[in-house]
């Protein structure tokens, strides 16, 4: 791969991270299209499809963080770990910006990142070496169930990772008290809540 790849970008935008350990930190965004992971909840299914989205080059999504004056940048999707984004990550980590990626851990993640969010999905699991690279380990709590099927995952992470159970947001009355009663009884377990929801921002 070279400088010259594209990549099928769905949206971009300067925000403020709404979940996990980075929230609250000014972070650029840029989502990638195409996803076969298929979350029935999921919010942006319109990225699933990568053929709709316009090819992007790594120098003109560069140019949009560094434009922005953001320092980090937070690689989505979709499922962004589909592809080898080494390059990408390295010309944004050439220019002095630390780059996030958020995945399924479905696929290989490559790339020198920053930080890695594995939030696992149940409509594909995620690979054992994408589970031991991940920094946060966050789970979107849908059913209860998901409480225990996320502890099943604990022994393939490494011990530094962080753990956090987020209310899927439709469900949010119903499983959040659920969810604090578990982390009060399970401390190695955070929440994270969607805070740029709250704030009403991308």
């Amino acid at each position: 791969m070279s400088m010259q790849a594209l990549f099928p970008v769905m949206e971009h935008f300067y925000t403020i991270q709404g979940e996990g350990f980075y929230t609250g930190n000014a972070a650029y965004f840029i989502r990638l299209g195409g996803c076969d992971v298929g979350c029935v909840w999921c919010d942006v299914k319109e990225s699933w499809d990568a053929s709709i989205h316009p090819q992007v080059s790594i120098e003109t999504m560069v140019d949009w963080v560094k434009q922005s004056g953001s320092p980090l940048c937070v690689i989505t999707g979709g499922e962004p770990a589909m592809y080898d984004l080494t390059d990408l990550v390295n010309a944004l980590h050439n220019e002095g910006i630390k780059v996030n990626i958020e995945t399924s851990g479905a696929y290989e993640i490559k790339g020198d990142y920053d930080w890695i969010c594995l939030s696992p999905k149940k409509f594909k699991f995620p690979i054992l070496s994408s589970l031991f690279k991940a920094n946060e380990f966050k789970v979107v709590v849908f059913h209860p169930s998901d409480i225990q099927w996320a502890e099943s995952f604990k022994k393939d992470l490494n011990e530094s990772c962080l753990l956090y159970f987020q209310p899927e947001w439709s469900k949010s009355e119903q499983n959040l008290p659920l969810i604090i009663n578990y982390v009060k009884a399970h401390a190695e377990w955070q929440i994270s809540l969607q805070t740029h929801k709250y704030m009403n921002i991308p």
